[in-house]
C-alpha cells in the first residue's frame, strides 16, 4: 500500500468530480437546498391544511330525533356544526366525503334524559380521514357538553354541589429536560435523513468511478499506470467516501439552519412556548452521531463501489444500485417505529443499529457498551465491504465483463 499513490489518485478523482455538475448537485445542492425546502414546504402545507380544516364547520347528518325537539333545537343552534338533511345511504355519503359524520338519535331521547334513564348515541365517521374525524369530535364535544349540563341540572335540583361528580383534579407535568424532549421529537428523523443522504451522496460518484470508467473506455489506460490496483481502488474509494461524508455534513448544517429558522418563525408567529419551540441539540450529541456515522459511510461507499464494478455502463449500475435504496430504507425506518428499543441483538444489525443508537444519543443518553458494540460491528462490516471492493477490482473478469 503506497499512500503517495493513493493520494495522487484521490486528488485526481476529486478534481474531476468537482468539475462534474451532477456530483455537485447530489453532494451539495440536494442536502443544502432541496431537503430544507421540502421540509419547510411540506410542514407549512400540513399546518396550513390542518388549520383550514379546523376552522371549517363540518357538515353532519342527524338520523332520527323527530320525538326529541329539545335536542334538535340545540343541535341546529350549535355554531360548530352544520346540519344537513338525513339520507338512508349516510354511510356511503360519509365514505365518499359528501358529509363528514352522522349521529343517530335514539327514540325518546329527550324523555329518557328527563327521566334519568341511560341511553347511547352512536356517531358514524370515516376513520383515518382528518375532516371526518374532526366532525366526529365536534359531535362528541356537543354531547359531552350536553351530558355535563344535564348532570349539573340534576345536582342543582337536588341541592347538591356540582363538584360532587368531580372530587379531584389531575394534571400532567413534564419532568424531562429540553434535550430529551427534543431528542424524542427529532432524534429519529435526523438519523433517517442523514443515512439516506449518505447513501445517495455516495451513489453517483461510485457509479461514475466504476461503471463510468468502463463506459468511457478509460479503465484500460488507468490500469496501465504504474500504480498498484489496491492503491487505485483505495484512492477511488476515498473519493466516494468523501462525497458521502460531505453530503452528511452539509445535510446536518442545513437541517440545523432549517430548525433555527423554523424555531424563530414559530416564536414570532405564535409567540408561545412548546416542546417544538425548545428544540435543542448539544454539540456532544452531534459529534457522537458523526462518529457513529463514519463506519456506516465507509460501508455505503465501499458496497456501492463494489456493486458498481459489476456494471458495464452507467445505466446498468443504476439498475444494480437502485434496490440498495430499499435495503437501507427498511432498517433505517426501524428507528422511527415506536416500541423498537436498542438491545444486543439489534446492535449487530447494520443501519438499524446506527439509527437506534443515534436516537438515544440525541436524547443525551450514552450507552457506552452499545456504542462500542455498534461502532466495532459497523467497522467490521465496512472493512469487509472495502476488502470485497479491492478483491473485485483485481479481477479481470469483473473489470472486463462481456
Amino acid at each position: 500500500m503506497n499512500w503517495r499513490s493513493i493520494s495522487v489518485v484521490y486528488r485526481k478523482e476529486l478534481i474531476d468530480s468537482l468539475r462534474d455538475r451532477r456530483t455537485i448537485i447530489s453532494m451539495i445542492v440536494i442536502p443544502v437546498l432541496v431537503m430544507p425546502l421540502l421540509s419547510i414546504g411540506m410542514g407549512g402545507a400540513a399546518v396550513k391544511l390542518a388549520t383550514k380544516a379546523a376552522k371549517e364547520i363540518p357538515e353532519v347528518m342527524v338520523l332520527g330525533g323527530e320525538d326529541s325537539p329539545k335536542l334538535m333545537v340545540a343541535l341546529k343552534k350549535s355554531d360548530a356544526l352544520k346540519i344537513v338533511p338525513p339520507r338512508a345511504d349516510f354511510t356511503n355519503q360519509i365514505a365518499d366525503k359528501v358529509v363528514r359524520a352522522a349521529v343517530k338519535i335514539p327514540a325518546g331521547f329527550d324523555r329518557a334524559v328527563e327521566r334519568g334513564e341511560r341511553t347511547a348515541v352512536p356517531i358514524y365517521y370515516y376513520e383515518g380521514e382528518m375532516k371526518s374525524q374532526m366532525g366526529a369530535e365536534r359531535l362528541e364535544q356537543f354531547f359531552r357538553t350536553l351530558r355535563d349540563t344535564t348532570v349539573r341540572e340534576r345536582l342543582q335540583a337536588r341541592s347538591l354541589p356540582a363538584d360532587l361528580i368531580r372530587p379531584f383534579d389531575f394534571s400532567r407535568q413534564n419532568v424531562a429536560p429540553p434535550q430529551k424532549v427534543s431528542g424524542n421529537l427529532i432524534g429519529a428523523l435526523i438519523p433517517y435523513f442523514v443515512i439516506l443522504l449518505c447513501l445517495t451522496g455516495a451513489m453517483y460518484p461510485a457509479m461514475d468511478l466504476a461503471a463510468g470508467e468502463k463506459e468511457r473506455g478509460t479503465i484500460e489506460t488507468l490500469l496501465c499506470s504504474p500504480v498498484a490496483r489496491s492503491d487505485l481502488v483505495l484512492g477511488k474509494f476515498l473519493l466516494v467516501f468523501t462525497a458521502s461524508i460531505a453530503t452528511a455534513v452539509f445535510s446536518l448544517c442545513s437541517m440545523g439552519a432549517t430548525f433555527a429558522f423554523a424555531k424563530s418563525f414559530l416564536i414570532s408567529g405564535a409567540a408561545k412556548q412548546s416542546a417544538i419551540l425548545s428544540l435543542s441539540i448539544s454539540a456532544k450529541s452531534l459529534f457522537a452521531f458523526f462518529v457513529m456515522m463514519l463506519p456506516l459511510a465507509v460501508l455505503f461507499s465501499a458496497a456501492q463501489f463494489a456493486i458498481a464494478l459489476f456494471a458495464k455502463s452507467f445505466r446498468e449500475a443504476q439498475s444494480y444500485l437502485g434496490p440498495l435504496m430499499m435495503v437501507v430504507i427498511l432498517p433505517a425506518v426501524g428507528g422511527l417505529m415506536p416500541g423498537v428499543e436498542l438491545n444486543a441483538g439489534l446492535a449487530l444489525i447494520p443501519v438499524l443499529n446506527t439509527s437506534l443508537v443515534s436516537k438515544e444519543i440525541f436524547t443525551g443518553t450514552f450507552h457506552w457498551g452499545y456504542l462500542a458494540l455498534i461502532f466495532s460491528s459497523s467497522c467490521v462490516y465496512a472493512a469487509l465491504a472495502l476488502a470485497a471492493a479491492v478483491a473485485m477490482f483485481k479481477r479481470e473478469s469483473v473489470l472486463f465483463r462481456a
